[in-house]
C-alpha cells in the first residue's frame, strides 16, 4: 500500500520544519562555541611551546643584505600592490606575496622585537644548535650566540665557536649553572622583600596608626608613646639586619655576567640576574620540549606578571577572581533566598508584590556598568567614607574603605546577581506541592519549621541553579570592577599572613580585566596577543570549574532530599 505524500503546507503545519530548524540552530551554536574554544586554546597554549630560532639572510630589492635571527610567529598572504604602496620595489609579475612576522627580540638593542619580512627574500635559512633564547625579567626575549660567562669581571668560560664544540658546550653548561644560582638567590631576595620586610612594614604601619588614634582620642601619654617607640625600635633593628642581608644577596646576584653575540654581529655584556630561562630550542628533542612546555605552563599559572603583564604568570589574577566570586556567592545567596522566601511565602500576593517582581526581573537586565557607577557612588564615596570617618579616623586622609577594594567589588557583583537568585529560588518554591506544606503543618510543625526543614531543602536544587547562574555572570564581569576595586597590578594578595589575614579593603587583580589590559592597553601588542588567548582560555576554565562545583553540590542536594518529593 502506497503512503500518501504530504503536501508542503501539511508538512509545515505538522511542525517538522521547526524541529529541524531548531536542531540545526543548536548544532551550529555548538560548532561555533567549540570552534571558538579550540581557536583560543591553540593560539593561547601554543605560546608556551619552545619555538625553533632561525638564522637567515634578508635583503629587499635595492637594499643591502643583513642577518636576521628570530622566531617565526605567523605567515599571511598580502597583495603585492600593498607592498608597493609601502615603498618596497616588488616586480610586476607578483600578485600575492607571502609575508611572515618574525620575533627578533633584543628590544633593548633594536628598539622593537617584531618585524615583518617577505619570505621570497629570505635566503640561507638555517637552525644552528648553539643559537639560544633567553627570557629576561625586562626587555623581553634575547636571541644570540653565547660567547663568554664572567664571574666578578673575570672570564669563567668562553668560546669562539658557533657550533656545538667542546668549548661551546662547556661555556653553555657554565651559563646554565649561573642561571640556576641566580634563580635561588632571587627566590631568597623575594622571600625577604615580600615576606619578612613586608611583615615589618605592616607592623610599623599599625604602630603609626595606633599612635595617631591615641592622639585623636587624647590618650597619647608619655608612657604609651615610650612603649610604641620601644616596639618601633625593635622592628627597626630587625629591618636593619634584613637590609644588610639584602645588600649581600644583591652583591651575590650581580656577580655574574655573560657576553652574547646578536644577529648584527655585535657583542653585548649583560647581567645573568636579568635572565629567567635560557634554552637552545634548535637542539631540544620532543621530550625536552614537552618538559619545558609544561614548566612554562606552570609558570603561567603560578607566577606573578612581568613586563607590563606581557610576560610571566597570572596567579594574582586567578586568586583575585576566585576569591571575589566566593565572597560574592556568600553574600548573594542568603539575601536572594530570604527575599524569595518572603515574596513567595509571607507577602500578600497583591499588586505591590507583582510590582516588586517586575522590578526584580527588570533589575536582571540593567547594564552591569550601571551597577559599577552605583557601587562607586554609594558603596565607596558614601558608605566607605562614612566607615572611614567612624572606625578608621587615624588613617585619614588616606582612605581605608573609602576607595575601591575586594569587599565593594564583591558587594557590587552580589547586587548585580541577586535578581537571578531571587527568580530561581521563587521558581523552586512554587514547584513544591501545597499538600507537602499542609502535611507538615498537620503534624504539628510551625510555619518556620516547615520552611526550614521541608520547603527549603526541597527547593535547594533550584537555589543552587540560581547560584550557578550568578557565578557564571559575575565571574566574567569586567565593567563594574573597573570602578570598584580591580587594578592592573596589585602589590600583594588580599590574603596573607598579616592580621586580619583577609584584607577586604585591598585592591585586587581579575582575569577579565587582565584580558582587557593586555589586549587593549599593552604597549607591545604583538607580544601581548598570545597571552590574551591564554588568559581568556584560563578564565573560561575557572568559570567552568566554579560552575561544576556548584552543579555537583546541586546534584548532591537533589539526591539527598529526593525522598521528600514522594
Amino acid at each position: 500500500m502506497k503512503m500518501k505524500k504530504k503536501s508542503v503546507s501539511e508538512w509545515v503545519k505538522s511542525g517538522d520544519p521547526w524541529v529541524w530548524l531548531n536542531a540545526g540552530a543548536v548544532a551550529i551554536s555548538v560548532i561555533m562555541v567549540v570552534g571558538l574554544l579550540l581557536l583560543i586554546a591553540v593560539r593561547g597554549l601554543g605560546h608556551f611551546w619552545p619555538a625553533d630560532v632561525v638564522e637567515s639572510h634578508y635583503a629587499l630589492p635595492g637594499e643591502s643584505e643583513y642577518n636576521i635571527v628570530a622566531e617565526r610567529v605567523e605567515s599571511v598572504e598580502v597583495p603585492a600592490a600593498q607592498l608597493r604602496e609601502a615603498g618596497i620595489d616588488i616586480p610586476d609579475q607578483h600578485q600575492l606575496m607571502q609575508r611572515t612576522l618574525m620575533k627578533t627580540g633584543n628590544r633593548d638593542v633594536y628598539g622593537s622585537d617584531f618585524r615583518w619580512v617577505i619570505d621570497e627574500y629570505l635566503t640561507k635559512t638555517q637552525r644552528p644548535e648553539m643559537l639560544f633564547t633567553a627570557e629576561r625579567r625586562e626587555w623581553g626575549n634575547l636571541y644570540g650566540y653565547l660567547k663568554a660567562v664572567k664571574e666578578d669581571g673575570k672570564v669563567a668560560s668562553q668560546t669562539n665557536d658557533l657550533m656545538p664544540t667542546e668549548s661551546a658546550m662547556a661555556t653553555w653548561n657554565t651559563f646554565e649553572k649561573s642561571i640556576e644560582r641566580v634563580e635561588r638567590i632571587h627566590d631568597d631576595i623575594n622571600d625577604i622583600e615580600k615576606g619578612d620586610i613586608g611583615k615589618i612594614n605592616y607592623a610599623l604601619e599599625r604602630i603609626r596608626l595606633t599612635q595617631r588614634r591615641l592622639e585623636l582620642e587624647g590618650k597619647l601619654t608619655p608612657a604609651a608613646e615610650a612603649d610604641l617607640a620601644v616596639e618601633r625600635g625593635q622592628y627597626d633593628e630587625e629591618y636593619k639586619g634584613l637590609q644588610q642581608s639584602l645588600i649581600d644577596l644583591y652583591a651575590q646576584i650581580n656577580r655574574d655576567t655573560f657576553v652574547v653575540q646578536v644577529m648584527d654581529g655585535t657583542e653585548h655584556e649583560m647581567p645573568v640576574a636579568k635572565i629567567v630561562h635560557a634554552y637552545r630550542a634548535n637542539s631540544m628533542n620532543v621530550g625536552q620540549k614537552m618538559s619545558f612546555y609544561f614548566t612554562k605552563l606552570w609558570e603561567f599559572l603560578s607566577d606573578e606578571p612581568r613586563e607590563a603583564n606581557t610576560e610571566g604568570g597570572v596567579f594574582p589574577a586567578i586568586f583575585g577572581t576566585v576569591m571575589m566570586v566566593l565572597l560574592m556567592t556568600v553574600l548573594v545567596t542568603p539575601f536572594g533566598v530570604v527575599a524569595a522566601v518572603y515574596l513567595r511565602e509571607y507577602a500578600s500576593q497583591g499588586w505591590v508584590t507583582r510590582i516588586i517582581r517586575i522590578a526584580v526581573n527588570n533589575l536582571a537586565g540593567v547594564p552591569s556598568i550601571v551597577y559599577g557607577v552605583f557601587g562607586l557612588g554609594f558603596f565607596i564615596y558614601f558608605l566607605g567614607s562614612g566607615i572611614d570617618q567612624a572606625f578608621f579616623p587615624e588613617a585619614l586622609p588616606s582612605p581605608t574603605f573609602g576607595t575601591g577594594g575586594l569587599m565593594w567589588a564583591s558587594i557590587t557583583l552580589a547586587l548585580l546577581t541577586v535578581p537571578v537568585v531571587i527568580v530561581a529560588t521563587e521558581e523552586g518554591l512554587s514547584r513544591i506541592p501545597r499538600n507537602v506544606r499542609e502535611g507538615s503543618l498537620a503534624l504539628g510543625a510551625t510555619k518556620a519549621e516547615t520552611l526550614w526543614r521541608v520547603v527549603l531543602p526541597m527547593a535547594s536544587p533550584a537555589i543552587m541553579t540560581g547560584v550557578i547562574l550568578a557565578v557564571a555572570r559575575a565571574a566574567g564581569e569586567v565593567a563594574p570592577l573597573m570602578l570598584v576595586g580591580v587594578v592592573k597590578l596589585a602589590p600583594s594578595l588580599p590574603l596573607d599572613g598579616n592580621y586580619p589575614y583577609i584584607h577586604l579593603d585591598q585592591k585586587f587583580m581579575h582575569l577579565g580585566f587582565h584580558i582587557y589590559d593586555v589586549g587593549f592597553q599593552s604597549p607591545n601588542v604583538e607580544a601581548a596577543r598570545p597571552l590574551v588567548y591564554a588568559t581568556a582560555l584560563l578564565l573560561v576554565i575557572v568559570i567552568a570549574l566554579l560552575n561544576l562545583s556548584a552543579v555537583t553540590i546541586r546534584n548532591h542536594l537533589r539526591e539527598k532530599y529526593k525522598s521528600l518529593e514522594m
